[in-house]
């Protein structure tokens, strides 16, 4: 039986042997991580999609009813009735629309954590690349990809301020009171 050298894929910190690896370990955790994220994001955007058909067709409908409700009489005996339901078709209308922006944050969260595992993903086959791992360049071409991912300035800035030596604690509440400052602010991308 011929021999290989692939290292072994799962964990051996319980029983370390002389191939035992720090970096094989952080590897697995990594890959462990990113893949960890893709799974919850595909369980998490069939209900999300569930819900947006589910809202699309009560704004379809919303308008439909609102234009209904337009074309009764102002009469007395209707005229109530019309101006209560009214009231109704725009609160609903208006709970319809606040749903449809928090879709839109999560489309953006979901955005985000995609680049996290693609980035989680990318540090893995750079740490356990012997040839890339103790080469400065390929570091910077990681974090230069990693960077060209983000789709808003503040996650740039956060970034570089990262890679400036700013604590990421640091730079994380920056960003978070930069995006506070922003407002609710929705960027379809």
């Amino acid at each position: 039986m011929a021999e290989t050298n692939t290292p072994p894929r799962g964990t051996s910190a319980h029983a370390p042997d002389l191939n035992w690896s720090q970096v094989r370990e952080t590897v697995l955790m990594l890959e462990l991580a990113a893949v960890q994220i893709e799974a919850a994001m595909t369980e998490s955007n069939t209900s999300v999609d569930v819900l947006t058909s589910a809202f699309t067709t009560m704004a379809g409908c919303m308008q439909k009813l609102s234009d209904t409700i337009r074309t009764l009489p102002d009469t007395a005996e209707v005229g109530s009735a019309k101006a209560e339901l009214t009231g109704m078709s725009e609160h609903v209308s208006g709970m319809v629309h606040q749903a449809v922006i928090a879709f839109q944050f999560y489309d953006k969260l979901a955005q985000r954590l995609v680049h996290v595992g693609h980035s989680l993903g990318s540090l893995s086959d750079l740490v356990s690349n012997q040839a890339k791992l103790y080469n400065p360049a390929e570091w910077v071409a990681l974090q230069d990809r990693i960077k060209s991912k983000y789709t808003m300035r503040e996650e740039v800035n956060m970034f570089e301020a990262v890679m400036q030596g700013v604590p990421v604690h640091e730079a994380v509440q920056r960003y978070m009171a930069e995006m506070k400052q922003k407002g609710d602010d929705i960027e379809l991308f």
